[in-house]
């Protein structure tokens, strides 16, 4: 159900990128759920690395606009990036596959965790998770480096992104992202109108008007629909899905902006005590994938029902579905709009200005909360070595660095 009519620059822009299979897509993305640590920046450098640079399902320039895209979405944006690309190169099936894929390992040990209610202690356990969070350091300056080639090659975009950066130093949270993609718009309008001609799209989803409406429509019934429903029905069941469907459909930028609304979701009315929903938080760091599994912990552990297994779903698929209902939704609109040339010149300056998102997320919070010492600035930077220049499997740097957190620990 979708193609894409991107290709590498090396190629003809009329180049068609093959089709794959949901099971294809399915193995990709199981792969980076297993290894994708570092929270939802880093992610999308995992991505990058695995789908834009080693298979090529996406160009950078492709990939810089969905992730744009993304960003302006409420819900988790690396989720919504790779359920896109999985849409991209298996169709609906295989979009289903990616997300599955990606979502399932981290939910998986975070329900084990919560029925085993134990928690990680010790030097060598605090080592090897602060050597995953180094880990992310890598992972960004990578992804950091590669898209500041590809998409500020000239002064203009250079400089939107300098502009990014201050926007989202001064105005932190998702709110700046959003103010600093549009400013980046906005700019490209001005500044970057004589790039050279885009073909019809970096990419083309076949997803109809009709179908984005539904969706819109179906986002819509359920955020204003499922309170009523609760409230009428006194319906437990009900009363848990909208709470994680509320969670994920009013924050912008997911990752750990969602934890304090989770938070007054479930543990104000009772239904998770403090204690308990800071011991799943800490644990929902030391697993790979997107942090919104955090919400498959929060079922399994509810007081009242339901819990366990069926609270874990429930939660999970609650809180996941409104961001990909609104990105089916607006997709084929998306593709349209960036068709006109007055929208490639915007997208020029909203891609640069991602660039420096990303830039200011490489500082703040990945920098800031991983290196604490010299021995971590030398362990990024044998990261960093690993993945650029010796070309590493990220879960080989994954390993890497996480025993060398533990053998600083150790030290």
């Amino acid at each position: 159900m979708t193609q894409s009519t991107a290709s590498p620059p090396s190629e003809p822009a009329t180049a068609t990128v093959e089709r794959g299979t949901p099971s294809e897509v399915f193995g990709t993305f199981l792969k980076l759920g297993l290894t994708s640590f570092g929270g939802p920046i880093a992610h999308l450098g995992y991505f990058r690395d695995e789908l834009v640079v080693r298979r090529r399902w996406i160009t950078e320039a492709g990939y810089a606009d969905l992730v744009a895209l993304c960003q302006f979405l409420p819900g988790p944006a690396s989720s919504q990036v790779g359920f896109a690309l999985g849409l991209l190169r298996g169709g609906p099936l295989g979009a289903l596959a990616a997300w599955t894929a990606f979502t399932l390992p981290s939910a998986a040990l975070l329900v084990i965790f919560a029925f085993a209610a134990t928690a990680l202690d010790g030097p060598v356990a605090t080592g090897l998770l602060h050597g995953l969070k180094v880990v992310a350091v890598a992972v960004v300056a990578q992804a950091v480096w590669g898209m500041a080639r590809s998409l500020t090659p000239d002064r203009p975009r250079a400089g939107i992104a300098l502009a990014a950066v201050i926007i989202v130093v001064v105005a932190a949270g998702s709110a700046g992202q959003v103010a600093a993609i549009l400013v980046g718009a906005l700019a490209g309008l001005i500044l970057c109108r004589q790039g050279p001609a885009v073909e019809s799209g970096h990419l083309t989803f076949r997803v109809t008007r009709r179908v984005g409406m539904i969706c819109l429509l179906v986002f819509s019934l359920l955020l204003f629909g499922l309170p009523i429903l609760a409230v009428v029905l006194e319906a437990p069941g009900l009363s848990l899905a909208d709470a994680f469907f509320r969670a994920g459909a009013l924050v912008f930028g997911g990752g750990h902006v969602v934890l304090p609304l989770l938070q007054a979701e479930v543990v104000a009315p009772g239904w998770v005590t403090n204690d308990a929903f800071l011991a799943g938080y800490g644990a929902a760091q030391a697993v790979p994938g997107p942090l919104f599994t955090f919400a498959a912990y929060l079922g399994a552990v509810m007081g009242p029902g339901p819990n366990g297994i069926a609270g874990a779903v429930i939660a999970l698929l609650a809180i996941f579905t409104p961001g990909l209902l609104l990105l089916v939704g607006v997709l084929p609109f998306w593709d349209r709009f960036r068709k006109r040339p007055f929208a490639q010149a915007a997208m020029r300056g909203a891609n640069a200005a991602v660039v420096g998102i990303l830039g200011s997320a490489l500082y703040n919070p990945v920098w800031t909360s991983a290196i604490l010492s010299p021995y971590d600035f030398a362990l990024a930077l044998a990261g960093f070595l690993l993945l650029v220049v010796w070309r590493a499997p990220p879960w080989i740097v994954v390993l890497v660095m996480a025993l060398g957190g533990a053998g600083i620990a150790l030290a």
